[in-house]
């Protein structure tokens, strides 16, 4: 099946992302704080880090199964398919989205991306407000909001995470798109490796089953630098409210989410053209 001339010029644009996306000079600072960050996890005892590693795999599996398998994925799936077949009457299933032009899907995974990444930014605000309670909700909070967001990003583009290999797929995207910058190529080189050699038909996901790595451990400890800056921001009140607080607790999550939800939907453009090509 050869391309049409619009799908063409976005697998160009795609090749253009990657090459401008994944690099990353780094500052004084930023190389200061990772080799902090290296020789801290370095100390840490080899069974210690398989022990908390494994227990983030099991917390992402979960939480993603918990997302995918709630009332409101449900409806949310439920409109995708809906949004769909006023394109196309014929769509019965999440699978037959795949029909329906490039233009189409990219329309619709942008609603999707638009909406979560307002969540993001009001959860941001909220957790910026630096009560410990929110604080303390504000990481799950995101990991799952962003877990959802890749999730429809898929549905999306016909590709349904109740099956097995696709959750599979969607956490590995996930990890990609959460790991530090100057990681995230070799990241994004490795899941595509891992895509391209496993059976697509197959139910289960017959690559590696293993999730979050040591680097990936950085995203908490960025997040508690995070909680650390609410904190002292929480005392500077304007008519009594931490606006300086929340506007930095906003913007952080929602950064956050459009990097989540730009490498997701790239992903899955290059996956489909990569198919029907």
């Amino acid at each position: 099946m050869s391309l049409t001339v619009q799908e063409e010029r976005l697998v160009l644009e795609v090749e253009r992302w990657e090459q401008t996306f994944f690099e990353h000079d780094p500052t004084d600072f930023e190389m200061m704080y990772q080799k902090w960050v290296n020789v801290s996890l370095d100390q840490m005892a080899k069974e210690k880090r398989s022990k908390v590693l494994e227990t983030i795999d099991n917390f992402l599996f979960h939480l993603h199964a918990m997302i995918q398998n709630s009332r409101f994925h449900e409806e949310a799936r439920e409109r995708i398919l809906e949004q769909a077949k006023v394109f196309d009457a014929e769509i019965e299933d999440v699978h037959d989205i795949r029909q329906l032009s490039i233009e189409k899907l990219n329309f619709m995974a942008k609603q999707q991306m638009a909406k979560q990444r307002l969540l993001s930014l009001g959860q941001g605000g909220v957790a910026g407000m630096g009560g410990i309670v929110l604080l303390g909700i504000d990481l799950p909070a995101m990991i799952a909001m962003n877990m959802r967001a890749i999730q429809l990003i898929a549905l999306s583009y016909g590709y349904d995470v109740k099956r097995p290999s696709e959750m599979m797929i969607a956490l590995k995207v996930f990890h990609v798109a959460s790991l530090p910058k100057d990681l995230q190529g070799g990241a994004w080189d490795a899941l595509w490796n891992e895509v391209q050699t496993a059976d697509n038909d197959e139910w289960f996901y017959t690559g590696n089953e293993e999730i979050a790595d040591i680097s990936w451990i950085q995203q908490p400890l960025r997040q508690l630098v995070k909680a650390m800056v609410i904190m002292l921001l929480r005392k500077k009140l304007i008519q009594g409210v931490p606006l300086i607080g929340m506007a930095f607790g906003a913007t952080m999550n929602y950064q956050f989410s459009r990097q989540v939800t730009e490498v997701a939907q790239r992903f899955y453009q290059k996956r489909l053209l990569l198919e029907r090509n």
